[in-house]
């Protein structure tokens, strides 16, 4: 077999198209599906077991466990699906390959995906042209949809045909008699071999070809395998290269899970594959060794994966510590995920609007920390660092806008149900929190759009000015620093003091003022120009403004509070 760097080429293009494909479908998928996507997600993996069975269910009918687990990583990415259901999703995928691989045994019958590909694009390029946003988004997750598997069916043509030169691989019965060594490294031998061909299927294949040619036993195909099993990650952390942080960390989960199963099966692997041995021969009564080996092949690839889910499903929390410690979250890719409010069913009214309190709270706290950027945008001066920090402060605001949505959402589901009067009284009350801590989240990206403006003039603030701008935002910190704890006792008992907030604000509108008269007499001594006069008012505005977002925010709460007391 010849394989030229023009082969090569063509493997590195069916790569692009694959790792485009799955860009596009993400973007799409998020444009369109969001919410009511999220909703049939949320219901189908509210615990475990009903994820495991949609992975289940998903790859027995799409055929691939590859695609499943790429789908899973796209879900991810686009915010559809928590990093702990994608985990259990994926774990399903496992065990649903090998109910396929058994389908194609028994009927020979495999639905190829990449061949409806072509006339998916004819019907996704209307989409793609039309004026309305909903079309054009489902115009572009058809296309990458598309892309996607003509990338992946173009990977597979275009990877070193070893099944049909299985002769290239007679070398490894040199390395057969070497006890538990042979079989460490026939699981090291199995992963590189699926990586390269990009099908678990494949390479299954392969395996059976060689035991077939008698060039291995049992045991060391079994223990190819294993190492199919880890090498069949590849695709989704390829298709996780594309991805925020959260998808490569499911792609990661699921490479971890393959892991772990492959560590602990090898363990026990002499019993294990005994085991499976018994059961081909006495069970199934299958004796005759060019039917048995493939047969033991199979139920060994069955067995391995529905045994490492029943294992590993009460270590989803564990896999996903340990892939959160691999790859940490960067600060400016953090992901807009509710931490307390589930989509699921709703719990008691009263235990209903705890879980949106305290999701306020964070909601509060992230203003607080986007008004932190804001204060260090102001003095970051290489033009790198300004884009990524103007952008991480634009993501904010989308996260925002997004969670203000979320939680009113939520809040008026909970209204609906049966609550007393001080219940219903309460929620609107926190609808008010909600709408004003968004406000909060506007004003400061209009101050991060200010500096902006003002930085692409290539003129500056004098001393002065910066000087009292720290002042304003140093006041305005302190305001947004006394809201948090306004809201965090909000749910107790005790009495915080509301005037301290009252106070502040004083401070900022009297100082406001203050400035105000100040700059038209600075701008008349020409102390510097119209335009810097202007940039400068606007961001002491916004502060001020910021402060009676924050008070609103301080007397919904007290109202709260007072509503919980009488």
């Amino acid at each position: 077999m010849e394989y030229s760097f023009y082969d090569f080429l063509k493997l590195l293009g069916s790569l692009a198209l694959f790792l485009y494909g799955m860009k596009i479908m993400s973007e799409g998928l998020q444009k369109f599906a969001g919410d009511r996507l999220r909703k049939i997600l949320t219901a189908m993996t509210t615990n475990r077991v009903t994820g495991v069975l949609t992975g289940m269910l998903i790859t027995a009918l799409i055929q691939s466990s590859s695609a499943t687990t790429v789908m899973v990583v796209s879900f991810v990415n686009a915010g559809l699906l928590t990093l702990s259901q994608s985990i259990g999703v994926i774990m399903g995928a496992n065990i649903g390959t090998t109910v396929t691989a058994w389908i194609i045994s028994a009927l020979g019958f495999k639905v190829d995906i990449a061949a409806f590909a072509l006339p998916l694009l004819a019907f996704g390029i209307p989409l793609l042209f039309s004026q309305k946003s909903s079309r054009k988004s489902v115009g572009e997750f058809i296309f990458g949809f598309s892309f996607l598997f003509m990338g992946l069916s173009y990977l597979q043509s275009n990877a070193p045909d070893l099944e049909a030169n299985p002769d290239m691989l007679a070398f490894v019965q040199n390395y057969a008699d070497m006890g538990y060594v042979s079989i460490l490294l026939f699981v090291l031998i199995g992963t590189i071999l699926t990586m390269i061909v990009q099908a678990s299927a494949a390479t299954m294949a392969i395996t059976l070809i060689m035991c077939a040619n008698g060039w291995i036993s049992f045991e060391l195909g079994a223990a190819l395998v294993l190492g199919e099993n880890i090498g069949t990650t590849i695709t989704a952390n390829l298709a996780a290269l594309t991805g925020n942080t959260q998808a490569r960390r499911a792609a990661m989960a699921h490479l971890a899970f393959n892991v772990f199963g492959v560590i602990w099966v090898l363990c026990i692997f002499g019993p294990f594959t005994q085991a499976v041995s018994w059961f081909v021969e006495n069970v199934l009564g299958s004796t005759d060794p060019s039917v048995a080996v493939p047969f033991k092949l199979s139920a060994f690839h069955t067995a391995f994966n529905i045994c490492n889910v029943l294992v590993l499903i009460w270590f989803v929390k564990f896999i996903e510590r340990t892939v959160c410690a691999i790859i940490p979250m960067k600060e400016q890719d953090e992901e807009y995920r509710l931490r307390f409010i589930s989509g699921g069913m709703l719990s008691t009214a009263e235990l209903s609007i705890l879980q949106a309190s305290k999701e306020i709270h964070l909601f509060a706290e992230r203003t607080h920390r986007m008004f932190g950027l804001v204060r260090d945008l102001l003095h970051t001066e290489k033009d790198d660092d300004f884009t990524k920090l103007f952008s991480r402060i634009e993501k904010y605001e989308n996260i925002s806008d997004n969670m203000e949505l979320e939680i009113a959402n939520y809040l008026n589901s909970v209204s609906e149900g049966r609550l007393s009067s001080e219940s219903k009284l309460q929620i609107r009350a926190m609808l008010r929190e909600v709408t004003e801590i968004e406000s909060i989240g506007d004003s400061c990206y209009n101050l991060a759009r200010t500096i902006n403006r003002k930085r692409q003039t290539n003129q500056d603030f004098v001393e002065r000015q910066y000087e009292h701008i720290h002042s304003m935002m140093k006041l305005t910190d302190e305001a947004l620093a006394q809201m948090l704890v306004v809201l965090d006792h909000s749910d107790h008992q005790q009495t915080i003091d509301v005037n301290k907030s009252f106070n502040i604000e004083n401070e900022i509108n009297n100082f406001r003022n203050q400035l105000k008269n100040q700059n038209i007499v600075d701008v008349n001594n020409k102390e510097y120009d119209y335009q810097m006069g202007v940039y400068y008012m606007d961001i002491i505005a916004e502060c001020e403004k910021l402060g009676d977002y924050v008070v609103n925010v301080v007397e919904a709460s007290s109202d709260i509070k007072e509503k919980k007391a009488s």
